[in-house]
């Protein structure tokens, strides 16, 4: 699908289209700031950004400074989020970044930075974050931000290419000089990527963060509207499972799906098992591995125990009405979806390779070896006879804590109001 298909993108050939806004006469100071993605898919990284682009425009009262946001996509297509985060004020700027038309992508990303008048870069690809860096050299803003959200996508895209490792260990070592801060959603994730305080400029964990408000609710009528919608008895004890279908890693010699939906599936085939009134929810993109994946259910002959949720889906009511969440992936650079769950007062099944700063209500929250789908199927099921803990309660701790969108948005606002190093 070509950009034109679905939008037309803002272009760098006219230098009004990213001529920066008349800056309104005001006391508050304004920080311009230009965030670099591949593309708006759904992802941790790229529903905080959709949630900070929301909360920046409405709190800005309370805010010391105003913040505003242009967004660079590197993989020069359109994706899930786009419309939205025009909607919240964002201008999008579509410029591919390849290894076979380097010299173009230098040429339109200088120009950008040139033009917009930025006072901050945060960059979310990882290690080449520091080759953008290199690329915008004497046009740079003061404050320079690479973020890294998940090692193991790093490892998986990059591992089996010479050329690819090559260009990341430049990038990691132009990060030491040209970025002001390095940032990870968590201390496992920083240290997996080997971001030493020591050597490496302003290291600091900034969690994604999210509107904890919007996982408030009723169980029983969330429970019951996920039942009518699917055809299940009001009686169903429903497992959900949440996160993208496709994307392949490498994990101990096996390819599996990068938030490892197989498993899932064969933990809630144990479950359909032993107890019949369990029923299953996937939500999830990936189309292909969607129709994969329903064959194998229909296989086992438990098509109506189990769910496909296609398109948009309104997740925290999910959430809300279901009785457990599986969290199967192979690593996690945090697993925001464990923390939304403790935000619904849902119980959590992860695995231990999640890291364990996504705890926020420890009673919600079990970590199990990927080893043994039975072994999991039995936990799920002690989890599914349980009463749920109060709602309110769980989701005033996530709201007090570091993923709440205002804590998040805040740290954020900091960083990007110091000044840096020229």
């Amino acid at each position: 699908m070509s950009a034109s298909a679905v939008s037309k993108p803002l272009t760098l050939n006219q230098d009004a289209a990213i001529a920066p806004a008349v800056e309104a006469a005001s006391a508050k100071r304004e920080l311009r700031v230009l965030q670099v993605f591949s593309v708006l898919s759904v992802g941790g990284a790229e529903t905080w950004l959709m949630a900070l682009l929301k909360y920046f425009r409405e709190a800005e009262n309370n805010l010391p400074v105003k913040v505003t946001c242009d967004i660079l996509l590197t993989g020069g297509e359109p994706s899930v989020f786009d419309e939205e985060a025009k909607a919240l004020g964002a201008r999008l700027f579509y410029v591919p970044f390849s290894r076979r038309h380097p010299v173009r992508f230098i040429r339109q990303f200088r120009r950008l930075l040139k033009a917009g008048h930025y006072d901050v870069v945060h960059d979310h690809q990882d290690y080449i974050a520091g080759v953008h860096f290199a690329m915008g050299l004497g046009r740079l803003p003061r404050v320079r931000v690479a973020h890294v959200h998940s090692a193991l996508l790093h490892r998986s895209r990059y591992a089996n290419d010479r050329l690819r490792r090559m260009v990341t260990l430049a990038g990691k070592h132009m990060l030491k000089r040209l970025a002001t801060h390095v940032l990870g959603t968590s201390c496992t994730t920083i240290a997996e990527y080997g971001f030493d305080s020591s050597v490496f400029p302003g290291v600091e964990v900034v969690n994604c963060g999210f509107d904890a408000g919007r996982f408030r609710g009723d169980y029983v009528k969330e429970h019951e509207s996920i039942c009518h919608k699917f055809g299940w008895p009001q009686s169903a004890r429903i497992i959900l499972f949440v996160g993208r279908l496709d994307g392949e890693v490498m994990i101990s010699g096996r390819v599996v799906s990068q938030k490892n939906v197989e498993f899932a599936l064969e933990i809630a085939k144990e479950c359909f098992a032993r107890n019949p009134m369990a029923r299953l929810l996937v939500v999830g993109s990936g189309e292909e591995r969607r129709k994969e994946l329903q064959e194998q259910v229909n296989h086992w002959r438990f098509t109506e125990h189990v769910q496909f949720v296609e398109g948009p889906a309104d997740v925290a009511k999910l959430m809300i009405g279901s009785d457990a969440l599986l969290c199967t992936s192979p690593a996690e650079g945090l697993g925001m979806v464990v923390v939304e769950a403790q935000a619904a007062g849902l119980p959590v099944l992860a695995s231990d390779a999640t890291p364990r700063e996504c705890v926020v209500v420890p009673e919600l929250v079990e970590f199990l070896p990927l080893t043994d789908p039975d072994y999991w199927a039995k936990q799920t099921l002690q989890v599914l006879g349980r009463a749920r803990p109060n709602l309110s309660e769980c989701n005033r701790a996530v709201k007090r804590s570091a993923f709440s969108i205002d804590n998040s948005a805040r740290s954020l606002a900091a960083i990007y109001g110091e000044r840096g190093n020229a």
